[in-house]
């Protein structure tokens, strides 16, 4: 994670159902929904105005982390997401082994 988005903090907007930065007034969120007592994250996004910055590798990371510290089981449906536990595969420690796609991690 860039240096820049260390001290932002991660809010779960419950209201949305989605993991967020905000930066400069700006987001970047990843959707997420409940299943029993695990977590999918669905969907990654970022505002316009922060593609290519790096932010919506901090809000994974961050996401991540917390998930990790609050033991949430994860299923990652979203590709970037997915993708993202496949570079750092350290994270697939809180993957549930039922996810349909944990042998490719």
């Amino acid at each position: 994670m860039k240096s820049e988005y260390m001290d932002i903090p991660l809010i779960k907007n419950e209201d949305k159902k989605r993991f967020e930065i905000e930066i400069d007034g700006h987001f970047a969120f990843i959707d997420y929904k409940t299943i029993m007592n695990d977590i999918a994250l669905v969907h990654t996004e970022t505002d316009p105005e922060l593609k290519g910055k790096g932010a919506a590798g901090a809000v994974v990371e961050k996401t991540l982390h917390y998930l990790d510290d609050n033991n949430i089981t994860l299923h990652p449906f979203c590709p970037y997401v997915f993708a993202y536990i496949k570079r750092h595969p350290e994270w697939k420690r809180i993957v549930s082994p039922k996810f349909k796609g944990y042998e490719q991690l």
